[in-house]
């Protein structure tokens, strides 16, 4: 069947910088489409664009600055001409103020449906959503996560009153996620657009960095701990792992798939803690001191019900499934080198 959008057209990437973003660039450009990211700095977006066109060769990737995506019209300009939006850049400040992080998420997110609204060449909208969008972590529970779950933990404590304390920043941001989302099917709801829309829920991602000297987000917690450095991660709940290149071709799927519409895509590869991310370094690597401290055995329990699915977007990429966490770990260490 043909593609939902036309093939070589050219697609909108927001945040085009962040470690998600430019992997979803990458397999955009892999999949035969050429890229328009926005990054909040021409800087910052052409070092992604240099090790693109690296990879993919020169021409087929443009950057163009959207310093605020909370004011009205941001993307106007962005979206003229393109084909398909994938909407990754968010809020990642981890503040624990819920008003200096969700309303403009929320208006992020508006902004740039309304844009696309106008673009009568938008034939599909993806949005990176997220596993806290879905659930909050949780130790030792079994629960089943399914396309209709919503993190309402994290979104009631998010609004609790002041004062907000670093405690509450993790509720904020999964709060700003799953509203960010709810946003997404209710302009899809009221709004009616020409395009189809698709969301993707990654869990913690890891895998290699786009260029060494990238912000891996959650990957650089495989990196605090090769380092030594396990203050970042004692307190992380135990929760899926999926490798970030994963999680972009599931936003390929939800942005070429005839077959995909109006779908929630769940990237949950393998519930993990930071004692198999340790064995896994001592497997790869068994000269590399770590340290002493034995780390929590607690587990992830949840059945998440929407991963047959993804396994099934994947295998029309060529893929047996998901990339396993050795496989993972091993790539997002060799990347930093």
């Amino acid at each position: 069947m043909a593609p939902a959008i036309p093939e070589g057209s050219l697609v909108l990437v927001t945040g085009v910088n962040g470690y998600i973003a430019s992997h979803v660039a990458d397999q955009i450009l892999e999949a035969g489409y050429k890229v328009r990211g926005t990054s909040r700095t021409l800087e910052k977006g052409n070092a992604v664009k240099a090790a693109l066109e690296k990879k993919h060769g020169a021409g087929k990737v443009e950057i163009v600055v959207v310093e605020d995506m909370e004011k009205e019209g941001a993307f106007d300009e962005a979206v003229k001409g393109v084909s398909g939006v994938v909407h990754v850049a968010s809020n990642m400040s981890f503040d624990c103020d819920p008003y200096k992080v969700i309303p403009g998420v929320i208006a992020g997110v508006n902004n740039v449906l309304t844009s696309a609204a106008k673009e009568s060449g938008v034939q599909r909208f993806v949005y990176t959503s997220s596993s806290t969008a879905a659930t909050r972590p949780k130790r030792n529970q079994k629960f089943t996560i399914t396309k209709d779950s919503w993190n309402t933990e994290d979104i009631e404590t998010a609004w609790k009153p002041a004062p907000y304390d670093p405690s509450r920043a993790m509720a904020v941001y999964g709060a700003s996620k799953a509203q960010g989302e709810q946003e997404l099917w209710k302009f899809m709801a009221e709004k009616k657009p020409g395009f189809v829309a698709n969301a993707v829920l990654p869990n913690a991602n890891f895998g290699p960095l786009t260029f060494p000297t990238q912000f891996g987000s959650t990957t650089t917690w495989v990196f605090s701990v090769y380092d030594g450095n396990l203050d970042p991660v004692r307190h992380v709940a135990p929760q899926y792992f999926v490798d970030v290149r994963d999680t972009a071709r599931l936003h390929v799927a939800g942005l070429i798939n005839p077959d995909v519409q109006n779908e929630r895509i769940f990237a949950f590869t393998e519930p993990f803690n930071f004692s198999d991310v340790m064995q896994i370094i001592k497997e790869i690597e068994p000269d590399h001191k770590l340290p002493e401290e034995t780390l929590t055995n607690d587990r992830d329990l949840s059945e998440v019900a929407e991963i047959p699915r993804a396994i099934e977007l994947l295998k029309e990429f060529g893929r047996d499934g998901f990339i396993p966490l050795k496989q993972s770990i091993i790539d997002a260490l060799a990347s930093r080198k």
